[in-house]
């Protein structure tokens, strides 16, 4: 694996997003390396018994998965000193401004409600890896919170 390559890690119960996921980063070639988890309890297993040096770079984070949800994984993550340097954009369908709020309030980096069309998550997934990476430190800032496909 290329030592520049960006470390995506998808944890989403729905085979066929994580599938999207990963052909939309095939096509968009932007150097990075993506491994996907099915739950947020595979997803914690995987995050500890990774070194802090192997961690990824940007964790695609869905609130509703089953046996540990998005926010329960999120809260553990952001408790962690070990997970500090990594970017967390949830990755969701739901729209609910109190998912979003409970995100944001817990320290996720950015909020995608996911697009149902393949350019569109293509577009927000680019902006994504621009955006966690420059909203990695607090404070974060709301008004870029939600990214969306335009």
């Amino acid at each position: 694996m290329n030592e520049k390559s960006i470390k995506i890690l998808l944890a989403d119960d729905d085979e066929a997003d994580r599938l999207l996921f990963r052909e939309a980063f095939d096509e968009l070639n932007v150097g990075t390396s993506v491994e996907t988890v099915n739950d947020g309890d595979e997803l914690m297993h995987l995050m500890q018994s990774t070194e802090a040096d192997s961690l990824p770079h940007i964790l695609f984070l869905d609130i509703n998965m089953p046996r540990k949800n998005g926010l329960e994984c999120l809260k553990e993550i952001r408790a962690d000193k070990k997970y500090r340097e990594v970017s967390v954009a949830i990755y969701s369908t739901s729209s609910s401004e109190n998912d979003m709020q409970e995100t944001f309030l817990n320290g996720a980096n950015v909020y995608i409600h996911k697009p149902n069309d393949f350019q569109k998550l293509k577009k927000v997934l680019e902006k994504a890896i621009t955006y966690a990476n420059m909203y990695q430190d607090p404070p974060f800032n709301k008004e870029n919170f939600l990214l969306m496909a335009e």
